[in-house]
C-alpha cells in the first residue's frame, strides 16, 4: 500500500472511533434540555442549522438535481419525518423520563430491524446466525425495558420515556429501509441535505405550536447553544465522518465501530450526568451487542446504522 494510502486509512481508522462518541453527545443533549428548550425546538434548531450548513456544502449539486428532487418531495418529507422529527424530537421527549443510558441501548438493537425488514420487504437473504441475533437483540432491550425484572412484571413501573425511544428506533430502520427502497441520483450528503430540509418543513409546525403551549421555554442562550452542538456533532460531525471513513475503509468495518455506541454513551452519562449503569444495562447490553453483531455481520452493509 503507498504510503499516502496507508496514512490516509490510518486517520480513518483514529476518526472512526469518534464516530459513536459523536453520537453519544446527541444522549447528553437530550437529557441536558428539559426545562431549557422543548424536543421540537430542539429537533428543529438541530437539523435547521444541519440542513444550512449542507446545502452550502453541496448547493451545486442540489441545483443541479432541482428536477430529481421535485419529483421526489413527498418522499424526502416522508423521510424528515422519520428520520428527523420522530428520530429526533421523539428522542428528545423520551428523555426527559429516561436515561441517555438506556436511549443508546434501545437503540443499539436497531439495525436488527433493519435486517429483519430487508429480509421480509426487500428480499434480501436471513440465515440462522441472522435470526440467532435477533432473538438475542430483542431479549437484551427487552431487559432493559423491563429493568431486569422478568419474573416481576407486573411490578415494573414502565418508564413513559423507553416507549418514546422504542417509537424511534422503529421509525429509524423505516428510515433506513426507505433509503434503500427509494434510490436517488443525488450523492450522499446532497441527499441528506434534501432530507434535512424535509425534516425542517414537517418540524416547524409542531415547533411552532409548542412555543404557544403554556410554560413554554424561552429561547435562551443555553437552548441555542444546545442546538449548535447538536447540530455540529452529532448532526454534520458524525455523517461526515462516517461517509467519508466509509469511502475508505468500507461499509462493513465502519458498522462495527458503531456498536461501541453504547459504551460511548455509559460513559458519557455516567461522567457528564451522574447516571450510573445498572445490571439489567450491563446485561443488556451482553445481549443486544452480540445479536447486533450476529445480524449484521454476514450481510453488506449497505444501509445506515444510527441517527
Amino acid at each position: 500500500m503507498p504510503d499516502a494510502a496507508l496514512r490516509e486509512t490510518r486517520r480513518a481508522l483514529v476518526l472512526l472511533w469518534l464516530v459513536p462518541a459523536l453520537w453519544a453527545v446527541n444522549y447528553i443533549v437530550a437529557r441536558k434540555a428539559p426545562g431549557v428548550i422543548g424536543p421540537y425546538m430542539l429537533a428543529l434548531g438541530r437539523w435547521g442549522l444541519a440542513a444550512l450548513i449542507l446545502v452550502v456544502i453541496t448547493r451545486g449539486e442540489l441545483w443541479q438535481q432541482r428536477a430529481a428532487i421535485a419529483r421526489a418531495w413527498r418522499q424526502y418529507l416522508v423521510l424528515g419525518t422519520l428520520g428527523m422529527l420522530i428520530c429526533g424530537a421523539w428522542v428528545y421527549e423520551g428523555a426527559r423520563s429516561t436515561g441517555a443510558m438506556n436511549i443508546a441501548l434501545i437503540y443499539s438493537a436497531s439495525p436488527v430491524l433493519i435486517s429483519l425488514g430487508a429480509m421480509w420487504w426487500l428480499g434480501e437473504g436471513f440465515g440462522s446466525r441472522q435470526k440467532a441475533g435477533v432473538l438475542l437483540a430483542l431479549a437484551g432491550v427487552v431487559h432493559v425495558v423491563v429493568k431486569g425484572q422478568w419474573t416481576a412484571l407486573a411490578d415494573v413501573q414502565f418508564v413513559p420515556g423507553d416507549v418514546w425511544i422504542l417509537a424511534a428506533m422503529v421509525s429509524w430502520a423505516g428510515y433506513a429501509l426507505l433509503q434503500k427502497r427509494w434510490p436517488s441520483s443525488l450523492g450522499a450528503t446532497a441527499r441528506l441535505a434534501a432530507i434535512c430540509i424535509g425534516g425542517t418543513v414537517v418540524l416547524l409546525p409542531p415547533a411552532l405550536w409548542e412555543t404557544t403551549r403554556p410554560g413554554a421555554d424561552t429561547l435562551s442562550a443555553y437552548a441555542v447553544w444546545l442546538m449548535v452542538v447538536a447540530a455540529l456533532i452529532p448532526g454534520v460531525g458524525a455523517y461526515w465522518i462516517y461517509g467519508w471513513a466509509q469511502k475508505i475503509l468500507g461499509a462493513s468495518r465502519v458498522a462495527v465501530a458503531l456498536y461501541l455506541g453504547p459504551l460511548y454513551a455509559a460513559a458519557a452519562a455516567w461522567g457528564l450526568l451522574g447516571e450510573p449503569p445498572g445490571w439489567h444495562h450491563a446485561v443488556g447490553a451482553l445481549l443486544i451487542l452480540p445479536g447486533v453483531f450476529l445480524v449484521t455481520r454476514p450481510a453488506k452493509q449497505a444501509l445506515p446504522v444510527r441517527s
